[in-house]
């Protein structure tokens, strides 16, 4: 989301593509192959400065995996915007994706937002017909639950390959479920109950984005920091040294500590905060489960009950 320059600025310069290929050498050095896209990020610029780098160089498209995003309008002309995952705005959205991205095919195609006057068979043409173009390969959602999913799968020629939704030791509900069956302040979450549960028995991936809740614990300062932030941002900062690693490996550690080996979709064009997730999945792999506990109650500011 990050490319491209400012969201309103009516084009990008070069600038702008050295900064997109200086993200993408730091990813590819710790083994980072596959970029999340959207059509709407930074207006269609994102993906356009990528696809500059695909022009470039003619070998990177077959040593990368790419994913976008179609379905949301963000209101041009001053109209309001809104969600639109009708056959036709898939279909002309991923021709926008491709033509901006300069390739044939994208390796996975997710539906950006739940759309409430989605229909499920429309969808499923829509998508039957984009695979067998060869225009995708696979097909997923975002912030979707599992009711949602099960609902659209019926209509799908192919299984929901994954499902991108907000996971952070910050936004951390999809654990606040969890412990919080049978207890009161259960309805104070917002996160589907049983969503990461139905993708595990599907083979659904589950991805997530805003991992790094935007640096939250690792760098970035703001005012509206409440009591429990200062606490995590303190504990992480000594966690990190403690294992002799970055505060960005500890909080994606923390997430891929979890059984629903969640794929954390970094964010980040910054080459230095992607060089210091490199160890995420070390940190996570070794991460116990007091840690994870500690970070987790630290993180919500007061104890599991």
């Amino acid at each position: 989301m990050g490319l491209g320059g400012a969201w309103d600025a009516p084009g990008y310069g070069p600038e702008h593509i050295d900064d997109a290929a200086a993200a993408v050498e730091a990813a590819l050095a710790i083994g980072i192959t596959r970029f999340d896209h959207a059509d709407i990020y930074r207006r269609g610029k994102a993906e356009s400065v990528f696809g500059e780098l695909l022009a470039r160089d003619a070998t990177l498209r077959g040593r990368i995996l790419l994913q976008s995003k179609v379905g949301i309008r963000l209101g041009e002309g001053g109209g309001f915007g809104h969600y639109d995952l009708s056959g036709r705005a898939i279909l002309e959205g991923v021709q926008g994706t491709l033509r901006r991205l300069r390739t044939d095919y994208l390796d996975l195609l997710l539906l950006h937002r739940p759309d409430p006057l989605l229909d499920p068979a429309e969808v499923g043409d829509a998508v039957g017909r984009l695979l067998a173009d060869g225009a995708i390969r696979a097909i997923g959602v975002s912030n979707m639950s599992a009711a949602q999913m099960d609902a659209l799968q019926d209509h799908l020629p192919v299984p929901l390959a994954a499902d991108q939704l907000e996971l952070s030791l910050a936004h951390h509900g999809f654990a606040d479920t969890t412990v919080l069956v049978n207890h009161a302040d259960g309805v104070l979450t917002s996160f589907p109950h049983g969503t990461l549960e139905h993708c595990a028995r599907r083979g659904i991936e589950v991805q997530a984005w805003s991992p790094l809740a935007g640096g939250r614990y690792s760098g970035r300062t703001t005012a509206a920091a409440t009591d429990a932030d200062r606490a995590t941002t303190a504990l992480v900062a000594e966690m990190a040294a403690a294992k002799n690693t970055e505060p960005e490996a500890i909080v994606l550690g923390w997430l891929l500590r979890h059984p629903a080996r969640i794929v954390p979709v970094i964010g980040s064009a910054n080459p230095r905060r992607i060089a210091a997730c490199a160890e995420a999945e070390a940190v996570g792999a070794s991460m116990t489960r007091e840690e994870w506990f500690t970070l987790f109650q630290t993180a919500r500011g007061k104890r599991v009950p």
